[in-house]
């Protein structure tokens, strides 16, 4: 019995409600309203109904008024493309639940009163929404208003399409843009139904899923297998289940080829030579960086196709609430139709679009001047390349011993690869050594050095190393580069890293380290004749010290500033590095003597 409680305690923590940021879930479409106007001067809230109105209803008198709506949770729509050269208002029905018409009615009604010529409604093909909508509209008509009915339907997903027809999607905000800047300009209400009806026939959606989403308070909307996406939205039925190991390539050039299959009842015709408008729309959970992966897949298969891409949208424009997928949107255009989706709109969820062709213009600049990597110049030996040449290899080899060491102190404190970032360092500059001539000129070894480890060793390491060689190379040149001047170079170095870095001795970081070191390299610019040895010796030992006392210092900068000292008992692994490079670089110099 204890065994089948266990079971069930387990399934009723599995199926829990998806998390929200939330007050409750009765009250979420109201505050979600009330935060949209009260968050845009532009937009009004209707007292008694969840109806978004612009605010300037007074500039409505004599022009026809555009009203849209639908379920709640496929935020910015519709509330979103309320504005001038857009919508005049928006109903909101229940999270994904249609709007009830006494509000579609009221919305109508209010928009009449405010002297509009006619009502146009633009409705999604959803058996609630034209329902709900179209009785408001009769209501409306019987007491003498203008009104008519537009229905989106461009779903691409089925090939053949039920008797309830094709679902409206994100279709329906170009709609909005293109009726609206028609109304803006003062037609008429039969022509923007005219000319938007003609439109509609050239733009069809597809929609991809990789995760379901949950109305708040209920469990996820549909299930979809582990490692599966969905194709056709929104898991009611699908077109087709595609591996989640599909590449964003893979998955649009899938979606692309099915929306424009001829074989399809619902397909959308498109030839090589058409221009299009697209959007590609985030459904509610993908990040941009994968976003903008998508939108770049969509115009490569497109113009691949020979279709040209006039303009693109990419971002949040009809979502379902927290779903992860993407839903992408193609409107062949002509002329007239870029200049209506040119004209300038309000609404505040309306992106601002470049009016430029995007297919055919030059996206790449090439840089006026070329950077010149210090290591890829000749350089001539001289008196010191030898013992600088034995540093080095000194100091590689030292690393790359130090490597898995380096690597458990810093898992106790960071990533874990403090080791590997080094042994990369230390890789290249040993590549190096074997096809390069180590200059004479220690501000030339010392740019070469910096330029390596910026590009090889990565991370914040990397670009400390270089910022400590970059400034200390203008110290040290062929005719001066004494002990006092290569102590006055390092100290130059340490205070660029301070100064960048933001981090201090103290702090438990390679400076800790570092700063001991250089304090006692001073020193060699009043050491007697024949004591430099000593200074070095004694700075080593400075360097080991600071390295090991790191153990018992609260991090105040790096990755370890964000872990509990509780969890922090051992070195700091920059500090441990910098020991070991100094160290080997006494070893080379102490082998001269």
């Amino acid at each position: 019995m204890w065994v089948f409680f266990s079971i069930f305690i387990f399934y009723l923590f599995l199926f829990q409600p998806q998390k929200k940021l939330i007050n409750s879930a009765e009250s979420c479409v109201d505050e979600a309203l009330l935060g949209l106007v009260r968050a845009s001067a532009g937009l009004s809230l209707l007292k008694g109904h969840r109806v978004v109105l612009r605010s300037d209803l007074e500039n409505l008198r004599g022009k026809v008024a555009l009203l849209s709506g639908g379920g709640s949770g496929h935020e910015p729509a519709h509330a979103g493309y309320i504005g001038a050269g857009m919508l005049s208002a928006a109903v909101a029905g229940g999270v994904f639940a249609s709007p009830p018409p006494g509000s579609v009615l009221a919305a109508i009604l209010s928009l009449h009163n405010a002297g509009a010529s006619g009502v146009l409604l633009i409705v999604k093909n959803y058996t609630g929404d034209r329902l709900n909508f179209g009785l408001a509209a009769e209501q409306a008509r019987n007491q003498g208003v203008a009104v008519d009915m537009v229905i989106v339907a461009e779903d691409c997903a089925f090939d053949q399409p039920s008797k309830a027809g094709r679902r409206g999607l994100c279709g329906t905000v170009f709609i909005h843009k293109l009726a609206g800047a028609l109304a803006e300009e003062g037609c008429s209400l039969d022509q923007i139904v005219s000319k938007v009806t003609e439109i509609l026939k050239g733009i069809g959606t597809l929609g991809v899923s990789l995760s379901p989403c949950s109305v708040p308070g209920c469990l996820p909307s549909f299930d979809l297998p582990p490692g599966d996406m969905e194709v056709g939205l929104y898991g009611s039925v699908s077109v087709d289940l595609l591996p989640q190991v599909a590449s964003a390539d893979e998955v649009v050039k899938t979606m692309i080829d099915h929306m424009t299959n001829p074989s399809s009842q619902s397909h959308l015709p498109l030839k090589s030579g058409d221009s299009v408008v697209v959007c590609v729309n985030n459904l509610g959970a993908l990040s941009c960086l994968e976003m903008a992966v998508v939108t770049r897949s969509a115009i490569i298969c497109l113009e691949s196709r020979g279709v040209v891409v006039a303009r693109m949208m990419s971002g949040l424009f009809m979502t379902s609430l927290e779903m992860a997928g993407v839903s992408l949107t193609l409107m062949r255009a002509d002329k007239e139709t870029l200049r209506l989706i040119d004209a300038k709109t309000t609404a505040p969820a309306w992106p601002n679009l470049s009016n430029v062709c995007l297919s055919g213009r030059s996206y790449i600049t090439e840089p006026q001047t070329t950077i010149k990597r210090p290591q890829d110049e000749k350089h001539s030996e001289g008196p010191l390349s030898p013992v600088m040449h034995k540093a080095l290899e000194k100091i590689c080899s030292a690393l790359l011993e130090k490597q898995e060491e380096l690597n458990s102190l810093d898992r106790a404190s960071g990533d874990g690869d403090c080791g590997n970032t080094h042994a990369q360092a230390a890789r290249a500059i040993q590549e190096w050594l074997q096809g390069h001539v180590v200059p004479g000129c220690p501000r030339q070894l010392l740019s070469v050095v910096a330029g390596l480890v910026q590009e090889k060793m990565g991370g914040s390491s990397g670009a400390l190393y270089s910022l400590f060689l970059t400034a200390a190379a203008s110290h040290v040149t062929e005719g001066q580069s004494n002990a006092a001047a290569w102590a006055t170079a390092m100290n130059a170095g340490t205070e660029a890293m301070k100064k960048y870095g933001g981090a201090a001795p103290g702090d438990r970081t390679m400076l800790d380290a570092l700063c001991p070191a250089v304090d006692e390299l001073i020193k060699l610019a009043t050491a007697p004749s024949g004591g430099d040895m000593a200074v070095l010796q004694s700075a080593v030992k400075k360097a080991a010290s600071g390295a090991e006392a790191t153990r018992d210092l609260k991090a105040r900068a790096g990755r370890a500033s964000y872990i509990s000292p509780n969890l922090v008992s051992l070195p700091d692994p920059g500090a441990v590095a910098v020991a070991t490079i100094l160290k080997a670089i006494l070893e080379v110099l102490e082998g001269r003597k």
